[in-house]
């Protein structure tokens, strides 16, 4: 059972506050989209800290690799489908779309590659770990416009949100240059 060690715990953390900030999303009281920020920051941790304590403890398993990052798509994914339902307009869908669009991408690039024994190709770079960092600070800051300080947070959260979408199309190309030799010959 060593695929089950703290890091995974925290991975399968993440994964379960999922539906627990969909519910809190929907909740019709004031401070709710506060409460999904912060059930969404504490997501946030769980990404960063698993990752450092599996390397740091040595506990990196080929679970956890596969795990982490389907649980980051699906907090990220899940959340922007929920903003963009509450803001239902083409300046929140369109890099929502491109963010979401990029993580299938990349995942089935990843998936294909790992198929060819040529993974290590597509590894996360430090542009993957920087457009991870600007999508996770855009979200927290939309989710918080939604209860406070509206205009200038949600203009805030607009702006890294397109970042994010800018640093995603980047890294998906970044990624997709350094597959396409074993993508030609193949």
């Amino acid at each position: 059972m060593r695929d089950f060690n703290l890091p995974t715990h925290l991975t399968f953390l993440r994964i379960i506050l999922i539906p627990v900030l969909v519910v809190f999303f929907y909740l019709p009281w004031g401070g709710t989209h506060i409460a999904c920020a912060l059930i969404f920051s504490i997501a946030a941790i769980t990404d960063w800290l698993d990752g450092f304590l599996a390397r740091r403890m040595s506990q990196t398993t080929l679970f956890g690799a596969f795990l982490d990052p389907v649980a980051d798509k699906l907090m990220v994914a899940v959340t922007l489908v929920l903003a963009v339902q509450a803001d239902p307009n083409p300046y929140l869908a369109i890099p929502a779309a491109v963010i979401i669009g990029r993580e299938i991408t990349v995942t089935s690039l990843r998936e294909w590659m790992a198929e060819l024994g040529e993974r290590k190709k597509v590894e996360v770079s430090w542009l993957g770990k920087l457009k991870t960092t600007a999508q996770m600070t855009a979200i927290i800051t939309l989710l918080i416009s939604m209860d406070i300080w509206q205009k200038p947070l949600k203009t805030i959260g607009y702006v890294l949100l397109y970042l994010s979408a800018i640093l995603t199309l980047w890294s998906m190309i970044h990624y997709l240059r350094a597959a396409l030799p074993s993508l030609i010959k193949n």
